[in-house]
């Protein structure tokens, strides 16, 4: 680990330096350049006094210079004074004031060259106000003016083809007033008004030869540029490698860098984890948590310092630019989604609304909160699935504490359930969006969860109970209380264990209901377990079977319902 992370620092450190090498060796690539520097390097004496040399060169420029700047000044200001109108004296009155800013450039640049030091620094300078807003919008701008030169060509076309537009529509337009009058002249009898009339036809034609010619000039340029873009077009490969030599590199480096710092980190990170205590169990505590929120912190942070560090050293100031330009976006960006990063940062801290090892309701569905992340783990044990949603989810949602007995679904796979429309399966498929049902004979039924559980479904597969009615006669009044309910439940004991029920069985009473209209009613009621789930409706049968078997032994009469008439005297 330690071999893999030095390889990735010294990769950081000496790719950004290679491609700036490369680029001073080319920039140096003078013949006899290296040669000149290394005997400059040799000899210091002899590199100051040449530096001397070249100092004194420069003075002497300048001083003709401003000899020139005098003398054409003086021939301004003489020109000015034999001036006749106001318009050719306002005219050398600019030059004038350019010629001056000239000289006073002169002079400060003589001052400076002879004393070696900034002539500014010894004025009083005025404080600037400080405006970040100008000062980001100043580092924006060479990416600003990149786009605008790349788009020049584009937007220069689209300008003449308007201007040829335009042309089109007007020369027509043209045409039409210079024939109109020639028709005129040809028609006019009167010398006056076909004098008047020739008097403006050269003004159109002249028009008319203006807009011709501007419209073939415009042609012309557009026909150029079209030639300039074939050439273009062949010229791509080349401009692919100089792109690869250059801004195509920086980008490799940016990324290679991004990379490297990435994995630099966690593995800093993941050491670092290792040693804080707390960092194996099963819900990490706080620290854990707000370790790990700083730590996708600081890569975010430093990934983007290392992007714009690389474009620094190599001086790509457009690649700056933009990078400042998508970074400005994403501040501006994230101003309004501020609150919904808080809410996330309270989640992840896990002090928010939803908390790890609590129950929460997604989708219609319970869910124990296993590991809340950028993406957060769901599971929910009866239905044995695992849910992964993203931590906007979350957002909103509140959980709570939980019984460890609390079921998490009404049933499992396997298990047999009634619901409320009176079917009756046993569940095949189960998660948080369908449940299947398999009916008695094969068929199969889907529910949508939410549906299924609308339908308050009865889980048969735990241990259920049966409660069979069963009528006699009122001539059996004097037993039907104890005696009767005594042998029925014998005799349905009996049955039970011969047709092999007897195992399953965990509770059997026979006992009085109520004196009905036409018969006295008795209530079978039997317990079994949830594996005679699949056979509820053949027991609910057998029950009543095994009640008119015993009522045929006994002799018991089975009323039916009776309408009595009372006739008077």
């Amino acid at each position: 680990m330690k071999t893999y992370l030095s390889l990735i620092i010294t990769a950081l450190i000496l790719l950004p330096c290679i491609a700036i090498s490369q680029e001073k060796q080319a920039a140096s690539s003078v013949p006899g350049a290296a040669a000149q520097t290394e005997a400059k390097s040799d000899d210091p004496s002899a590199s100051e006094a040449e530096a001397q040399q070249n100092t004194l060169e420069i003075l002497k420029s300048i001083v003709r210079s401003k000899t020139t700047l005098k003398q054409r000044m003086d021939e301004k200001k003489q020109a000015m004074g034999k001036a006749s109108s106001e318009t050719e004296k306002q005219y050398f009155t600019q030059e004038l004031a350019e010629l001056d800013k000239q000289m006073a450039d002169a002079v400060t640049d003589f001052e400076m060259t002879a004393t070696g030091v900034e002539i500014g620094q010894f004025v009083n300078k005025k404080k600037e106000r400080f405006d970040w807003k100008d000062e980001l919008l100043s580092l924006a701008e060479p990416g600003i003016m990149e786009l605008k030169r790349l788009t020049v060509k584009a937007r220069h076309k689209s300008k003449l083809n308007d201007e040829l537009a335009s042309y089109h529509e007007l020369l027509p337009v043209a045409i039409k007033a210079r024939t109109r009058i020639e028709s005129l002249i040809s028609q006019a009898k009167d010398r006056a008004l076909v004098s008047a009339l020739k008097n403006i036809l050269p003004e159109y034609k002249s028009l008319e030869s203006q807009i011709k010619n501007k419209e073939d000039l415009v042609q012309l340029k557009l026909d150029e540029i079209e030639r300039q873009e074939k050439s273009v077009l062949d010229s791509t490969q080349d401009s692919v490698k100089r792109f690869f030599r250059t801004r195509g590199l920086y980008l490799f480096l940016a990324i290679l860098t991004c990379i490297c710092v990435v994995l630099f980190i966690k593995c800093l990170y993941q050491t670092l984890i290792r040693l804080v205590p707390g960092y194996k169990l099963v819900y990490r505590p706080f620290h854990i948590r707000a370790l790990e929120l700083v730590y996708r912190g600081m890569t975010v942070i430093l990934t983007v310092l290392a992007v714009i560090a690389v474009f620094y050293f190599v001086e790509d100031w457009v690649l700056l630019s933009l990078t400042i330009i998508f970074i400005m976006g994403v501040v501006w960006t994230a101003k309004y989604t501020l609150p919904m990063y808080m809410d996330k940062s309270k989640l992840m801290l896990n002090i928010g609304a939803v908390r790890e090892g609590e129950r929460m309701m997604y989708q219609g569905v319970p869910w124990r909160v296993k590991h809340i992340n950028f993406y957060t783990l769901l599971e929910n044990p009866d239905l044995g699935i695992t849910l992964r949603i993203p931590i906007t989810e979350l957002i909103g949602k509140t959980s709570r504490e939980f019984d460890p007995h609390e079921p998490w679904f009404p049933c499992r796979k396997n298990d047999w359930v009634i619901l409320s429309d009176g079917t009756r399966g046993g569940v095949t498929r189960l998660s948080h969006e369908t449940v299947e049902l398999v009916l008695r004979g094969g068929a199969k039924k889907t529910y949508q969860t939410a549906d299924f559980l609308a339908m308050s479904p009865l889980n048969l597969s735990v241990n259920f109970r049966l409660k069979v009615p069963f009528g006699i006669g009122y001539r059996h009044q004097q037993d039907a209380t104890a005696k009767i309910p005594e042998l029925l439940s014998d005799f349905i004991q009996k049955k039970i264990e011969e047709e092999g029920y007897a195992q399953d069985l965990l509770n059997l009473r026979v006992e009085f209901a109520e004196a009905g209209a036409s018969s006295l009613d008795l209530v079978v009621i039997t317990d079994f377990k949830g594996s005679q789930a699949p056979v509820y409706n053949r027991l609910k049968r057998s029950i009543q079977r095994w009640c008119v078997d015993a009522a045929s032994q006994y002799n018991w009469d089975i009323p039916f319902p009776q309408v009595t008439v009372h006739q008077e005297a």
